[in-house]
This record gives C-alpha cells, sequence and structure tokens, in this order.
C-alpha cells in the first residue's frame, strides 16, 4: 500500500506541471480531424502574416483545417449576421466592437477559453491588457473576445498635395473643423460639379466613430436609454455635414471613393484623410516609394472652435469572438488558434510593425516598438482624449440610423431639424425594440 501511495504521489507531481497555466491542461485534441471556419475583413499585410502563422498552426497540428473567408469590412458585417441568423456562423470571427456586441449580449458567442488562453481566469486575462481596453467585451464577469485591433484615428496629411495648393503642411493644417473647411476650399478641384481633388474626407458608415465625436464637442451624445442627446449639438453637427456636401460648399460625397483608399496612391487626388496607425502599414505596402518619401504626416483629430468639450475620434476594437453554437471541440480548437495568433512571443510587434495594428497589452503599450512607430506619439494624444465607440443596444442599427441622416441632409435636401426629429424618432424605435 505504501508502495502505492509513494507511486501515485510520483504520478501527481508527475501530472501537475502539464495542469499549470499553459501546460497539457490547454493542449487540443490532435487524434481526430476538425475543420475551422474562421471570417475576417480584407488586409492585404494582415493577410500575409495571418497566412505564415496558419501554415505554421496547421504544421503542429496536422489534423486542423482552417478555411479562412475575407471580405471587405461592410460586405463582412452583413454575412456574419445573415450567417448567425441562418445558425451557420462561423467558428470565429472579427467584426468592430459595435457591430460584435450585439453577439455578447444575444448569447450567440462562447466566453473565453482561460486555460487554453494560458490564464488562470478572467482576471489573470484582465489585468494583462491596458486599463479599460477591453472592458468592452467583459460581460456578465466574463471575458467574450480578444482584441486583433484597437484602434482610434487621426488625420493623415499629403505634405505634396498642400504644397501644390500652396499651403504649409507643418503649420496650416487644420487644427477646428471650420478650418478644415477652409483649407480644404483652397486644396478642392472640380471638373465642373465634379470634384476631382479634396482637401479631406468623412468615413462615411462609420459615424459612431467620427460623427458622434463631433456631437459630443458640441455638448450632446448618443445614450442607450435617452437617444440623441442635446437636440442643439447634433442638428449643429448635421448643418456641418450639410454645408460640407454636395448642396453646399461642395467638399466631399458619401458617394466618392474612400479618401483613405486613395491616400495611399499618392496621386494628388486626397489631401487628408482620417484613419488609424494601420495606414502606416497600407502605405507602406501599396507605394513603398510614398512611404519612404517623407511627404506623409499625421496630425491630431479637429474641434470646433466654439466645442464645449475636447474629444477626439472614438477608439474601436475588432475582437475575436468565438461562436457559441460550435462544438465544444471546435471552440477549444478556435482559442488556441487565436492565442497562436495574438499571444504567441513577438505576434503582437509583428501585427504593429507589418500592419500597424494595435494589440493593447501591457506589455506592447509600453514596448519601443510602440513608441518607435512613426506618429505613434500622435496617436497616444488623440487616444488620451478619446473614449470607445457606442457598443451598447441597437449600436448597428443606430449607426445606420445616424448614416441616413446624414445623406438625407447632404444628398437630398433635407434641414438638419427635420434630420435631427427623424433621427431621434429612428433611435427610440432601435431602444425600445
Amino acid at each position: 500500500m505504501k508502495k502505492l501511495l509513494v507511486a501515485l504521489c510520483a504520478l501527481a507531481l508527475m501530472v501537475l506541471p502539464l495542469f499549470a497555466q499553459g501546460g497539457a491542461e490547454t493542449a487540443v485534441d490532435d487524434s481526430k480531424p476538425i475543420t475551422i471556419e474562421f471570417w475576417t475583413h480584407e488586409d492585404a499585410a494582415r493577410q500575409a502574416l495571418e497566412e505564415k502563422y496558419i501554415a505554421e498552426y496547421t504544421a503542429q497540428h496536422p489534423n486542423v483545417t482552417i478555411n479562412v473567408t475575407r471580405q471587405s469590412a461592410e460586405k463582412l458585417r452583413e454575412l456574419i449576421q445573415t450567417a448567425f441568423a441562418a445558425g451557420q456562423g462561423p467558428t470565429f470571427f472579427n467584426l468592430p466592437i459595435e457591430n460584435e456586441y450585439q453577439y455578447i449580449e444575444a448569447g450567440r458567442v462562447a466566453p473565453a477559453d482561460y486555460k487554453t488562453l494560458g490564464f488562470d481566469n478572467a482576471k489573470d486575462l484582465i489585468s494583462s491588457y491596458a486599463d479599460g481596453m477591453i472592458d468592452a467585451v467583459v460581460y456578465d464577469g466574463d471575458v467574450y473576445g480578444l482584441p486583433l485591433e484597437t484602434t482610434n484615428w487621426s488625420i493623415f496629411l499629403n505634405k505634396k498635395v498642400f504644397r501644390d495648393a500652396g499651403l504649409d503642411p507643418e503649420t496650416d493644417y487644420p487644427k477646428t473643423w471650420e478650418e478644415m473647411v477652409e483649407v480644404s476650399k483652397k486644396i478642392v478641384l472640380r471638373d465642373g460639379d465634379i470634384i476631382t481633388r479634396r482637401g479631406f474626407d468623412f468615413r462615411y458608415s462609420y459615424e459612431l466613430t467620427y460623427f458622434v465625436p463631433m456631437v459630443e464637442q458640441l455638448g450632446g451624445s448618443l445614450d442607450a436609454e435617452k437617444g440623441c442627446v442635446n437636440e442643439e449639438a447634433w442638428v449643429k453637427a448635421l448643418q456641418f455635414m450639410k454645408e460640407w456636401g454636395p448642396s453646399g460648399n461642395n467638399l466631399g460625397n458619401p458617394t466618392l471613393t474612400a479618401a483613405r483608399k486613395l491616400f495611399n496612391k499618392d496621386n494628388n487626388d486626397i489631401a487628408m484623410a482620417n484613419t488609424g496607425l494601420y495606414q502606416e502599414a497600407r502605405i507602406l505596402s501599396d507605394n513603398p516609394d510614398f512611404y519612404n518619401s517623407g511627404e506623409w504626416m499625421v496630425v491630431p483629430y479637429p474641434v470646433f472652435e466654439d466645442a464645449v468639450n475636447d474629444v477626439a475620434g472614438c477608439f474601436y476594437g475588432h475582437f475575436y469572438m468565438v461562436n457559441a453554437d460550435a462544438s465544444k471541440e471546435e471552440q477549444k480548437v478556435a482559442w488556441d488558434i487565436i492565442k497562436y495568433f495574438l499571444l504567441t512571443e513577438g505576434h503582437a510587434e509583428e501585427y504593429l510593425t507589418n500592419v500597424g495594428l494595435i494589440q493593447p497589452t501591457n506589455a506592447l503599450m509600453n514596448s519601443e516598438t510602440y513608441k518607435n512607430m512613426p506618429y505613434s506619439d500622435v496617436f497616444s494624444g488623440d487616444f488620451a482624449r478619446s473614449h470607445i465607440v457606442y457598443y451598447e443596444k441597437g449600436a448597428s442599427a443606430i449607426q445606420s440610423a445616424i448614416n441616413t441622416a446624414i445623406k438625407s441632409v447632404m444628398l437630398q435636401g433635407v434641414e438638419p431639424k427635420d434630420a435631427y426629429n427623424t433621427l431621434q424618432t429612428a433611435v427610440m424605435e432601435i431602444l425600445e425594440d
């Protein structure tokens, strides 16, 4: 009996380390084939990195097949919504948090598998990230996603276009929205009424990220119970958009090619675009000569001259989430893949330097790698005066309603006050549904 106890103790000592954080308890079962469906948005630089990671992972786990579906960000939102409605969602996916949160609330995504990810519990996982950066995916004490990226937008500026318009990019860049109008008037070129060169234009269809902060600068807000708070602020912001569009100063238009897509081409079509740190990697990939030319810079997010709040564009997150309807084995493998993508040593630095994506772990945010990224100080400054995008009840539908309101004043001649009234009615219906 004594020998048996000694043998059992010896066995326990051998097994115990395997159940420590990151040990065999976290390992996936490699004994049977398993197929994982992974859906994500298009990004050439990130795709190259993820294809490398997928090849490495499947080499280590030859029983695992990872099918990847890549779509534009807008199309992906629609596909995932349709797929989940039909009970055929992907095994894991990523979307902006304002589009994802509804899946947490509805119980459609699974809480994190802490042991597979290498953590003891939710608190342990949360403490490894910068304060507040993953609060949006914490629900009833559990964590429901890991950040592929946490992103804010500042203003990218093409120095050559500024100089071509007789402006000094170092001193004449706009600090206020009113200055943005005046600078854009000097830069814009038209063929009749058709704009051929813009000074700047907005990220239409991402109104929660760029437009709601403009409203907040004027003293308004978006509230999960009261809707569009402070009519005066909303009407003034909508009036600004009306004057920006074709029936006003004709400086921009939701129907034109997205400014951030033109910016990389460096072909005199756009002077400024609001976009994230990831744009740097895309410039390097699309147009290395422009990237290395020193002919671009990043400047802070503007405010209105009479702003009552100094608010920059909202930051948002794309979070990897796992389908709660997937089998337990599929869920475990999905979290293991996410762990390999995001938490393997050196991968966060590769996402940052190769793709420009910030995974806000304490380690990365305090690293020299982050501090050495071009204009990271500008993004850090705008982070400090921003907050996470509205992601609560009805976020996706509310964003669509705001987009409709903006297009109505810009393209259909609707008066801003009338657009506000229609918007507030629509938002309250969404919130009360």
